[in-house]
């Protein structure tokens, strides 16, 4: 009877979902050769291949495919099942900040298994802008935020730098019209960057939308009638981002950042950041900013 490790499907489930060894590695904190080692031992064990290396990106084949359906439930039994009977017993309430545009698809994967690891600790995810979390954590009311900014604030992480993207409907016209139509939240923090671009590129524009709902603002994008920015691993379906930025000026790099409080949460606050960095996992490692 052949056994799978968990410590090599764990591997392989990372691989597999940074689309390579060295991101994988960087989330896993290992060198490239362990999870290329942990790799092969895999493939080895099964008699299978796990990844079409024809490209520079590593894919799964079919047969990763299906493993990949059991080492996600496997990997996530198992972390349940060491959380439910670690000798610690966590209890209380957690509070995570996140823009709305940056949620998808690390947040819902991180907080599954913070809950695997403390299912009696009470995890809250708040939702708003940079500007709104920023002066939430100031006052007590979060304990842990993830931002998206231009630099970096003291104190503060930065998780992955990520291109800001012109958007508009899939092959609209929008970004043609003059002045351009633009369409962001009140306190959307890409606002003020768009109009500065364009400011400086002489293109004129006007601003079609006053509201402090992201959906409102996707469904004007979405109808053609206006062009929005997002990070360009965070744009939704409905939207695409406009080819070649469509003559619109280069809106440059975000970044997406973390902020902690040091508390009597210090512990499983900082689980859920580390929890965070694997999810973000940058090839490069993370810059902090010391807040002395």
């Amino acid at each position: 009877m052949r056994n799978l490790d968990m410590t090599t499907l764990r591997s392989f489930l990372t691989v597999a979902e940074q689309g390579g060894v060295t991101r994988a590695a960087a989330a896993l904190n290992l060198t490239q050769s362990a999870v290329s080692m942990q790799i092969k031992r895999l493939e080895e064990l099964l008699g299978i291949e796990l990844f079409d290396r024809a490209n520079r990106s590593l894919v799964t084949t079919a047969s990763g495919d299906l493993l990949l359906t059991y080492a996600r439930k496997m990997v996530d039994l198992n972390d349940e099942a060491v959380g439910r009977l670690t000798d610690k017993v966590y209890e209380g309430e957690i509070t995570l900040g996140a823009p709305y545009d940056i949620v998808y698809p690390v947040v819902p994967k991180v907080l599954k298994r913070f809950n695997a690891l403390y299912p009696r600790v009470k995890m809250q995810l708040v939702s708003s802008s940079t500007i709104k979390l920023i002066k939430s954590l100031d006052r007590g009311e979060v304990d842990l935020i993830l931002t998206t900014e231009e630099t970096l604030r003291p104190g503060g992480e930065t998780l992955a730098d990520v291109p800001l993207r012109w958007t508009g409907a899939p092959g609209g016209q929008a970004w043609k019209k003059r002045p351009l139509r633009l369409a962001f939240c009140n306190f959307c923090i890409f606002r003020p960057i768009a109009m500065r671009c364009l400011d400086q590129a002489g293109i004129d524009w006007e601003l079609v939308v006053e509201s402090d709902d992201d959906r409102a603002v996707e469904a004007l994008v979405s109808a053609d009638l206006a062009v929005g920015a997002l990070m360009a691993d965070s744009i939704p379906p409905h939207l695409e981002a406009v080819q070649n930025n469509g003559g619109l000026p280069d809106l440059g790099v975000q970044k997406i950042n973390m902020y902690g409080m040091s508390n009597h949460k210090q512990e499983l606050v900082g689980d859920l950041a580390g929890m965070l960095r694997q999810g973000f996992a940058p090839v490069k490692p993370p810059v902090v900013v010391s807040s002395q």
